[in-house]
């Protein structure tokens, strides 16, 4: 008789390697301001680094509920996968070696960049950014001294600012964006966003009132129709956010598409972090 057939492993998903995967910690990232453990994730034979942030290590914030920083992580994640850009990497909920929290693919950034954004964002002299580039705004860089504030033109930059706006990012900074060796852009830590006060507050103001791509302009119809009726989207994010944080992300929606613009500051809040890393 011919040998049966070999029939190939079957190759996980991140989620499921990261939901089912036994998790391991191998150290602490501690610039972090919450407890953020780099861990190992095993499971049917095949393993991954990734990110472990406990919600019993949350700091608390005064502006945002105890405890709710991983959900929004997650929630940020399931809003980049609707809108079909895939910015945030692969990001679930589940219980760890040290409680409930949030579990995040590693992303391994360029070997190229001497440092996460580095590429992405420059401060430079005079009053104008320069080909290719997009002015922030005026830094104190010290001794009386400012430089302009300025992030590349960039398609990908451009596809997170959208995302940010959607999310109500009150955070990012530079050290959030990793560019990956096959060119794509990840961005992390996401737990300061969806509230539903105006907090946005990031270095990609460089398209602040300029025209939506007709890119963005789709992703967001798609997105609308996700968040129209009680379908997966709707109900992932009700299990993660509180009802007016959910009508807010709506609401958002709702109002970019309307504009067709990319928002601008506020005025109520700080517009952009400090230090910008």
């Amino acid at each position: 008789m011919p040998a049966p057939e070999r029939i190939p492993p079957r190759s996980l998903t991140s989620l499921e390697l990261l939901t089912h995967g036994e998790l391991t910690v191998r150290g602490r990232i501690r610039e972090a301001s919450n407890a953020v453990l780099f861990c190992s994730v095993t499971y049917e034979g095949e393993e991954a680094s990734c990110v472990y942030k406990p919600v019993a290590g949350e700091r608390p914030l005064w502006d945002f509920p105890d405890g709710t920083l991983a959900e929004r992580e997650v929630a940020a994640y399931e809003i980049s996968e609707a809108l079909g850009w895939r910015l945030v990497p692969p990001t679930v909920l589940r219980d760890g070696p040290y409680g409930r929290g949030m579990v995040q693919l590693w992303i391994e950034a360029d070997g190229d960049t001497e440092a996460p954004g580095s590429s992405l964002l420059a401060l430079v002299e005079g009053d104008t950014p320069g080909d290719g580039w997009k002015a922030v705004g005026f830094a104190d860089v010290g001794e009386g001294r400012t430089a302009l504030l300025v992030h590349a033109d960039d398609a990908r930059l451009r596809r997170l600012a959208v995302l940010d706006a959607v999310i109500n990012n009150g955070d990012r900074k530079g050290g959030h964006l990793l560019p990956a060796p096959d060119g794509a852009l990840y961005a992390i830590d996401h737990g300061v966003t969806f509230h539903t006060d105006d907090k946005l507050r990031t270095l990609l103001w460089g398209w602040a009132g300029e025209p939506l791509t007709a890119e963005a302009r789709t992703a967001l119809d798609t997105l609308a129709t996700a968040l129209a009726d009680d379908g997966p989207l709707l109900t992932r994010l009700a299990q993660l956010l509180t009802p007016a944080e959910v009508t807010a992300v709506v609401t958002r929606v709702a109002a970019m598409r309307r504009t067709g613009r990319h928002p601008v500051p506020s005025g109520e809040w700080p517009a952009i972090p400090w230090p910008p890393v």
